[in-house]
């Protein structure tokens, strides 16, 4: 398997955290709420077998830094992902985008389809309808007494055990790696910021043009996601969308696939990510 290293780089203002694994065509890993790039430490030494596979921490995150005064937009995002992909020299990608990170990284791969070399999506939101469970959380974000639970090591343990089937994968110690780079107030604020910054017109976009990407396309997610309870509709409205998508869906799995059942979702990623480019 392939070693992961730690790397940071600056992009303008920001310093940039990233694990990366491998040598070969590209693929970046993106990951959501409140996670960061560890997320796939079990994916990353597997897929770099035949892909370079870069997993960033985004701003507001993991050990990137995490400004107050950044919009977290969706423009913000994608001057933020080709910037980094300039400063590490590479001109196509793959995408691997998970829960926050798929809005993100679509937008970004929407206007960008000349860059993309394959897709794969994982438990994520994709369409501006929005359903209740997430409605509820981006208003919880924004309430006084309430964000600051949200927010607190308890309530970031909390969610991660919250999204997975399998309770004794989040062990105290995976909680806190989740937890640490939240320590300080300023961290906690930048955090809450990104839960509802993505604008509506953005998703619409996404939502548009969807059926204008042809790499190839693959769609692997927990079918038990409480977080994200209606993933299935959305999986199957992007594969209407797009035809020749592959979609797998994991049965007794929760939304942090990654960590709910890492032995399967690895082998999946892997298998499609080195097929793809073969």
């Amino acid at each position: 398997m392939a070693e992961i290293q730690s790397k940071c780089v600056q992009v303008g203002d920001l310093e940039l955290h990233y694990l990366e694994a491998g040598e070969g065509p590209a693929v970046l890993f993106l990951h959501g709420w409140p996670t960061h790039s560890q997320l796939y430490r079990h994916v990353l030494p597997v897929v770099g077998e035949s892909r370079r596979a870069i997993a960033l921490d985004l701003p507001g995150f993991g050990r990137s830094s995490k400004p107050l005064d950044a919009s977290y937009s969706f423009r913000f995002y994608d001057r933020l992902i080709s910037e980094f992909l300039e400063a590490l020299g590479i001109e196509k990608i793959g995408l691997v985008v998970h829960d926050l990170g798929g809005p993100i990284g679509l937008h970004w791969a929407v206007g960008n389809k000349e860059r993309l070399t394959d897709l794969t999506l994982l438990n994520t939101l994709v369409f501006p309808e929005m359903s209740w469970a997430v409605k509820l959380f981006v208003g919880a974000s924004m309430m006084p007494v309430v964000r600051g639970l949200l927010s607190s090591p308890r309530g970031l343990a909390a969610a991660m055990r919250f999204g997975v089937v399998n309770k004794s994968q989040i062990s105290p110690e995976v909680a806190a790696m989740y937890q640490e780079p939240f320590v300080s107030q300023a961290s906690r604020k930048a955090l809450l910021k990104t839960a509802h910054a993505l604008h509506m017109k953005g998703f619409a976009t996404i939502a548009n043009g969807l059926a204008d990407i042809e790499v190839p396309v693959r769609m692997i997610y927990g079918s038990s996601d409480r977080i994200l309870p209606h993933v299935g509709k959305t999986m199957q409205r992007v594969g209407e969308r797009i035809p020749h998508a592959e979609i797998t869906a994991i049965a007794d799995c929760g939304h942090f696939l990654q960590e709910d059942r890492p032995e399967e979702v690895t082998a999946l990623l892997a298998d499609f990510l080195s097929s793809s480019v073969a």
